[in-house]
């Protein structure tokens, strides 16, 4: 009996590891091929490296007549950019941390830059789902390589676009395999500074999550934040000396690209279907007034954040109740403020509380099982292009209601889900310290 039941998981392991190849063999293949294909590639690395070239050069990173005329002397502009492209390239959105882990790019010429880039993205990513799907294997490994291989399948926008989120939610998640298994803590702590070094926005609520949890999570956050600090200082000193107005600038861009009809504004009524996923986005279709979306989308936003502080400070920390946490926190963090597609990668995070909640069995599992396939769907890359040329192929007039409607629901699609994701695992995470006895800290059975 004892021998079939190992042989089971044996296969179970090997079904899972088998998806998450699969997975990684599409992410790599399409990404590459759309990469090629697309009129604007790496449109976001464009904006990492022109402005750390400028920096290089010692101008202000965050004025964007300086880092045009170097992106415009080093040949970066295409004539096939568009004005979105030509700002991303040059009006710098980063904040002046991540500029420690720009330079050594922006030392290379823009051929070998663009292409470890790109290897770095792919590699850290594929390394980061396999290091999450082992923490899934111990409850449900077939499972958990269905969902992360198809989380992987759906992911081409990190190489397409080259966008930091594929490196900064690569290293969160390997910084979490590090500190749940004990093992290369040091590397974890490293991989950690650097990600709320370049991504406050996408690591920020994980690293507050260990703080609070206390006892060696909450070291390991202070010493992933002094670390963050040690490696970033040098960079924001250096900025601060070339442009002591660099807050202004950098908030000056920030609302450009925010401004009505801007690449991020989060109205609906002035977009078409982008993949912004905050909650503004929703509260827009109702309301279109940022005196009422956004204090609106920050008020729900943070009674959630509230309560999940709340159960996190007051329970005993746990395998199971880390991975609800996680999970709650991981969609959570896409509402308040500005994201989109690329950074929902971090919804990886949550296969482990899915495969937990659905080794146990019952209506939970299975409903953990629907909010989670839902979540990673309306998130990924391959079902979003899907949806959009779906609609456009109906042909419906651009000013009509049946356009207005459709374009609406598919907009709000992505962020009304992130919410129900993160309402659900916050409801689960809140009864699992209620009920210390239902859960145990060991790992659960292994399974599909």
């Amino acid at each position: 009996m004892r021998s079939r039941k190992v042989l089971k998981m044996t296969r179970a392991r090997q079904d899972g590891l088998y998806l998450l190849l699969i997975g990684s063999a599409m992410f790599l293949l399409l990404g590459l091929a759309l990469e090629y294909t697309a009129p604007a590639p790496l449109a976001d690395f464009r904006g990492l490296y022109y402005p750390a070239r400028c920096l290089i050069e010692h101008h202000d990173p965050y004025m964007q007549a300086e880092v045009l005329r170097i992106y415009q002397a080093e040949g970066g502009s295409r004539p096939s950019d568009t004005p979105e492209v030509l700002q991303i390239a040059t009006q710098s959105v980063y904040p002046p941390t991540a500029f420690f882990f720009t330079l050594p790019f922006a030392m290379m010429p823009w051929g070998w830059a663009h292409i470890l880039w790109i290897a770095l993205t792919v590699g850290s990513f594929v390394f980061a789902s396999f290091l999450i799907w082992n923490l899934g294997a111990d409850y449900a490994p077939l499972l958990s390589g269905l969902l992360l291989g198809f989380l992987l399948a759906n992911s081409e926008i990190l190489i397409t676009t080259g966008n930091a989120a594929g490196i900064a939610v690569s290293l969160c998640a390997a910084a979490v395999w590090c500190f749940l298994r004990e093992r290369f803590v040091p590397a974890g702590i490293l991989c950690l500074a650097v990600s709320i070094a370049v991504k406050p926005h996408d690591a920020g609520l994980v690293w507050l999550y260990f703080l609070l949890a206390g006892g060696v999570y909450r070291k390991r956050a202070l010493q992933a934040l002094l670390t963050a600090v040690a490696l970033s200082l040098p960079g924001v000193l250096w900025v601060w000396h070339l442009s002591p107005r660099w807050i202004q600038e950098l908030h000056f861009n920030i609302l450009a690209f925010s401004a009505y009809g801007g690449t991020n504004d989060p109205r609906a009524s002035s977009m078409g279907p982008k993949g912004v996923l905050d909650l503004q986005t929703v509260i827009s279709v109702f309301r279109n007034d940022p005196r009422i979306y956004n204090p609106a989308s920050y008020l729900i936003c943070g009674l959630l954040l509230l309560a999940w502080i709340f159960v996190t400070v007051r329970s005993r920390p746990s395998r199971a109740r880390v991975w609800l946490a996680l999970a709650a926190i991981s969609a959570l963090s896409m509402l308040p403020v500005y994201h989109r597609q690329y950074d929902a990668k971090l919804l990886l995070l949550t296969v482990p509380a899915c495969a937990m909640l659905w080794a146990e069995g019952g209506k939970i599992g299975r409903l953990a099982l629907l909010v989670n396939a839902a979540g990673l769907v309306v998130t990924g890359d391959l079902a979003w292009v899907f949806f959009v040329a779906l609609i456009r192929s109906l042909h419906l007039p651009a000013t009509g209601l049946p356009w207005q409607i459709l374009l609406a629901a598919l907009i709000v699609a992505a962020p009304i889900t992130l919410l129900v994701m993160s309402v659900f695992y916050l409801w689960v995470y809140a009864r699992s310290g209620r009920h210390p006895a239902e859960r145990g800290d060991g790992v659960g059975p292994a399974g599909g």
